[in-house]
């Protein structure tokens, strides 16, 4: 754990909170340290299914004294107000007000974290502050560095505590951080910061890599649509944007492409099933016909698509586990019944 050092540092005003995998108890232990009068808005973005309704506000609401409420548009920002995303909308900041938006996916996200945290950098400045709890890949990374950028302050759940550390350690490699803490001491730190008395690491400006106003064009295409990739530096935080808008961070571009590449190659191994079939039917339409040596090709070249379609699949479960999907899904955010029963 860093050890915080005292600095004078603006009141926060803005909380902005992000979580995926892992991420609900260590969000409930947080939001519990929060008094009802808490002078700055939360906002919190779980990643969920862009299905169903979510229970994440009822959770909230009974972790802590804050009032909760799921996400509207245009409500506007009100302090001890703590306001969740809703399933299947961008969660952003616009004017003091909460917009909701069914823009492009980001880390095949939606809600995602990253739009939130740029839009309350970019509206509240070193009045905002954003945090990153648990989860896998590297979500949050470039948003954060954001937040950073535009003066704000950052805080990251200790790795090792979380149940899922790839989220914040990403994030501490990305940006620069002001402090790394267990879940149990993020929410009086926030108390801290909300105050104007916060005892927190030695204020940094923050990465101010130059960002690329076009970026790098690659010759990789999105994984979601199809389009033409962009390479850019935002913060110094790396990200991979289309130009219909799906962003994708490092990781998760990764996990998007083996998933593409796992999915090629069944393709492919099913397409030379169908041809060995088709090659057998051939075979035995030839042979019907009295054509023997015709129908003796045909079947060599339907043992060589079975052949060629076996070794694909040999290939993908040899796949390296290390570059597929690490299992960040929705199904992780998913609130069990008997743990909204029990609370």
């Amino acid at each position: 754990m860093t050890e915080p050092q005292t600095t004078a540092a603006p009141p926060t005003r803005l909380i902005v909170i992000g979580a995926s995998a892992g991420g609900l108890q260590p969000l409930r232990t947080v939001i519990e340290a929060l008094p009802a009068q808490l002078a700055a808005t939360v906002l919190v973005v779980v990643h969920v299914s862009a299905t169903g309704t979510s229970v994440l506000p009822h959770i909230l609401s009974r972790a802590g004294t804050l009032r909760v409420e799921t996400a509207q548009d245009g409500l506007a920002l009100r302090p001890g107000q703590l306001t969740v995303a809703p399933p299947d909308r961008h969660l952003v900041v616009e004017d003091g007000h909460v917009r909701l938006l069914r823009g492009a996916r980001e880390n095949g996200h939606r809600p995602a974290i990253d739009p939130l945290f740029r839009s309350a950098a970019e509206g509240y400045g070193a009045a905002c502050c954003g945090v990153l709890l648990s989860g896998a890949r590297d979500d949050g990374t470039a948003g954060l560095a954001e937040v950073k950028r535009h003066g704000g302050v950052a805080l990251v759940q200790e790795p090792q505590e979380a149940q899922y550390g790839d989220m914040p350690a990403n994030a501490i490699a990305g940006a620069a951080v002001d402090a790394v803490l267990p879940a149990a001491a993020i929410g009086p730190a926030l108390v801290r910061l909300v105050a104007g008395s916060g005892t927190m690491l030695e204020r940094s400006s923050g990465r101010r890599a130059s960002d690329a106003a076009d970026g790098v064009v690659l010759t990789i295409t999105c994984p979601e649509c199809g389009g033409v990739m962009t390479e850019r530096n935002r913060g110094g935080a790396l990200q991979f944007a289309c130009h219909v808008g799906h962003l994708y961070s490092p990781r998760s571009m990764l996990s998007a492409h083996a998933e593409d590449v796992e999915r090629a190659m069944w393709t492919a191994a099913r397409t030379l099933q169908d041809r060995a079939t088709l090659l057998r039917r051939m075979a035995e339409r030839a042979r019907s016909t009295g054509n023997e040596r015709t129908a003796r090709q045909f079947e060599v070249s339907a043992l060589e698509a079975v052949d060629q379609a076996a070794t694909i699949r040999v290939a993908i479960v040899s796949l390296d586990d290390a570059a597929l999907p690490t299992g960040d899904t929705d199904t992780h955010t998913h609130v069990p019944a008997h743990e909204e029963a029990t609370g």
